[in-house]
């Protein structure tokens, strides 16, 4: 018989089944007892062990844990550990466990990026029910609390999403990407997003907001990272969808994907079309991509990525309040037209070094253009039916950005080290003229711009950036960071403009150039705070400054209803979160926040008056300091795990997520201003769903409700053009189907259950102006087939 007194040590070594090698870092913990962390060779000891039957479990990040035990009887013992990679995702034959085991937020460490003390969110593409042929953002995004979506783009070729009381046109806010590198047209000068990649495509979203400017750039509303899909492990696979929908809606998806020898892959191809819900609102989308990785090492790969997406809208304008009250479905403009043509390319290195090191080093570019040609008049205009204004912008664009990430044990704590550098350049082109009086799509200028503005908008950035998370126990990590950017931004060109009498005569016209160029070199610095306090349970907290520079590009373009400040200045300002995050298991997963969003010089719309024709228009231009605090708060319970918590078969997930906003301009210089509400920032906003799933069978309901608010910085009620105004409240409910048989998927639902009639947008130009009215009740039905 053992004698209980009697102490051993025993001595571990963990190294992957493959290679052989140690696996640095790897975790054991003793059940019942102690837990240690491997040095970067794979090993570690246990001393003062008593002899007896020891149970265990190792677990090392893209690995399996393993679970196993020894029986102690010696005064010193060796184990070794043999740890198996992470596989790809296994090839689904039958679904049976329908409870989804969300991913709501990122690991503290996730490849080379740190989100350590940070508000984050994920959202698993495979868990949104929903009609993802028109990357409905109300459905796909409705797990994140406090956004104000877009709902003007009843296609889905567009995406509209802002935060925290920031302008969600065409997402412009956040720092986008895919696959980690920027997709916008100009992450300097136009940070606008013309492309959404569609939703087959994607694998999950990664959201950052707050302190992510450390890392991501200077945007002031976080890192919002589209992460598409990679092969399976077996050589091929092929996935067809089609979607049938309301208003001629017509979506075909196919995608074929697999591992060969060392070569995984992943290759889809997009196209759709249909007629919309209101008169000349047709479009024809195209979008494809290309995703490879090769293995060239054992520690090593390269990945090549590729993704076209072109497309022809018609657009019907927009609609005064009377119009809109009238019949939202009417369109007054039949001339309108919108024309994209965008190409992405990257190229990515990731290496992972003998001791644990991570390096990605990303080269990517962009090569895209994008025209827009119609009537610019007021809306409450009717269309003379004279020439049409076409504007185009061509956008070229390349840049790498390299992250190196280090872990390393400190007394027996993980701390991390992240830096990384970027270089970006730019060289766009803005061009503004007249064009036919037809009303087809015909995208030609008729004298070369001479009647409108041409200019080149040269940039380039190059950033440094470090992060770095001091675990000092097991409960406390502080990660504090900082980033340095040297920006040079450029504007040189001409412009044509005339003054006329109130006949419309031309008394005085001239041809001006103008050149400029600005200079910054910026340090901005922040810190997160992460606190375990209990299993399954954390606070954090983060402070960061942040910059966003102004947009040359905007600043030129000639509007009747808008025009830009010549002396924009700069943005500056700082986030601040303070939350406390938890969960169990499949049962239950809460996040609740408070956070503070400061501008020290906000750049927002003003209504202005025209002195000749006496017609009003927005202005933009630095209107004051303002501050937005709030609250968001996400839930999410299955109540079924109450009453059968072994159940595989059976789900009742509800979820509910809610924003309380204020928003408000501080010391202004203009009385106009201060004390006004920030403009495009709903003080409610809530979001509230059920999820009921057996085996493979689910059907879910949603509501959303968003409280009225103010589309301008002064709070106007109504203009005659409708470009300024309240945006009423409103509420919004979907019920969504989906069921899987083998191969076979079937997916159908009811956008707009209850024919709500709202508008989300009102705009200033395209594809305005004026009220841009959100669909009424659609109908979709997609099939499936996956072999």
């Amino acid at each position: 018989m053992l004698n209980a007194q009697q102490m051993g040590t025993v001595f571990f070594k963990i190294f992957d089944q493959n290679s052989g090698e140690g696996i640095p870092f790897a975790s054991v913990q003793l059940i019942d007892g102690p837990s240690a962390v491997a040095n970067e060779s794979g090993l570690l000891s246990f001393i003062n062990v008593p002899f007896g039957q020891i149970k265990y479990e190792v677990s090392a990040a893209y690995f399996q844990p393993k679970v196993d035990s020894i029986l102690l009887k010696s005064a010193k013992q060796n184990i070794s550990v043999r740890l198996e990679a992470v596989a790809y995702e296994l090839k689904t034959v039958e679904i049976k466990d329908s409870t989804p085991t969300y991913e709501h937020q990122l690991k503290a460490i996730e490849g080379v990026l740190i989100s350590s003390g940070k508000k984050s969110e994920v959202i698993q593409m495979d868990e949104v029910e929903g009609n993802k042929a028109t990357n409905n953002g109300r459905q796909i995004y409705a797990r994140v609390p406090g956004l104000n979506i877009w709902e003007s783009d009843g296609a889905g070729i567009q995406l509209g999403i802002g935060g925290r009381g920031l302008n969600p046109s065409r997402t412009s806010n956040f720092n986008t990407r895919q696959n980690g590198y920027d997709i916008s047209a100009d992450a300097l000068g136009y940070p606008e997003s013309y492309y959404a990649p569609p939703s087959d495509a994607v694998e999950k979203i990664q959201l950052i907001r707050g302190a992510a400017s450390l890392q991501f750039g200077t945007q002031f509303g976080g890192l919002l990272n589209f992460v598409m899909k990679k092969g399976g492990p077996d050589p091929f696979r092929f996935t067809y969808r089609q979607t049938r929908g309301s208003f001629g809606l017509d979506n075909f998806f196919m995608s074929a994907d697999g591992t060969v020898g060392k070569t995984n892959y992943y290759v889809y191809g997009n196209y759709k079309n249909g007629d919309d819900w209101r008169p000349n609102a047709s479009f024809d989308v195209f979008a494809g991509g290309l995703y490879l990785e090769q293995q060239v090492g054992k520690r090593t790969t390269l990945g090549l990525e590729y993704t076209k997406m072109q497309y022809l809208t018609q657009q019907p304008g927009g609609l005064t309040d009377a119009q809109f009250e009238l019949d939202p479905s009417a369109s007054y403009r039949d001339r309108n037209w919108f024309r994209v043509d965008w190409n992405l390319a990257a190229l990515q290195l990731n290496h992972t070094s003998k001791n644990g090191a991570k390096l990605n080093s990303r080269f990517f570019g962009l090569i895209a253009s994008r025209e827009a040609l119609g009537f610019l008049g007021q809306i409450n205009r009717v269309d003379p039916l004279q020439e049409r204004t076409l504007i185009s912008g061509v956008f070229q664009n390349f840049g790498n950005e390299t992250r190196w990430l280090k872990s390393y044990a400190v007394k027996k704590m993980i701390w991390s080290t992240l830096v990384g550098g970027r270089v970006y350049f730019g060289d766009n082109q803005s061009k503004q003229g007249l064009a036919s009086k037809g009303s087809d799509a015909d995208f030609t200028y008729l004298n070369e711009y001479t009647d409108g503005s041409d200019y080149r908008f040269p940039s380039s950035n190059y950033a440094l950036f470090l992060e770095h998370i001091f675990q000092l126990n097991e409960k406390l990590g502080i990660t504090p960071g900082v980033r340095f950017e040297h920006i040079d931004t450029r504007a040189r060109g001409e412009f044509y403009q005339a003054v006329t009498d109130l006949a419309g005569n031309v008394i005085f016209d001239s041809t001006y150039k103008e050149q400029r160029r600005d200079v910054r070199n910026i340090v901005i610095a922040g810190i997160g705070l992460n606190y375990k306090w209990r299993k399954g349970q954390r606070l954090y907290a983060n402070f960061s400054q942040n910059y966003r520079s102004i947009n040359f590009s905007d600043m030129l373009i000639q509007n009747p209803n808008f025009k830009i400040d010549p002396d924009l200045e700069d943005e500056k300002g700082f986030n601040a979160d303070l939350g406390i995050q938890g969960s169990k298991g499949k049962r239950y997963y809460y996040d609740l926040s408070v956070f503070s969003l400061y501008y020290a010089n906000r750049i927002g719309t003003t209504i202005q008056t025209d002195p000749v024709w006496f017609s009003t228009y927005q202005y933009r231009t630095n209107i004051a300091a303002s501050l937005t605090s709030g609250v968001e708060a996400f839930g999410e319970y299955d109540v079924l795990q109450l009453w059968l918590p072994d159940s595989t078969h059976w789900s009742l997930r509800l979820f509910g997520n809610l924003s309380l906003v204020q928003a408000q301009y501080i010391s202004s210089d203009v009385p106009a201003y201060d004390g006004k509400q920030v403009e495009l920032v709903p003080p409610v906003n809530l979001k509230a769903g059920v999820r009921l799933a057996y085996k493979a069978f689910v059907v879910s309901y949603q509501y959303g409700y968003t409280h009225q608010h103010y589309s301008d910085a002064t709070n106007s009620e109504s203009q005659p053009n409708a470009v300024n105004g309240i945006i009423p409240s409103y509420m919004v409910s979907d019920l969504s189907l989906r069921y899987r048989y083998k191969f076979l998927q079937l997916e159908t639902g009811v956008n707009n259950l209850l024919d709500e009639k709202y508008f989300t947008r009102r705009a200033s130009g395209y594809p305005g102006p004026g009220i841009l009215p959100s669909p009424p009740r659609n109908f979709y039905l997609t099939l499936q087939l996956q072999l």
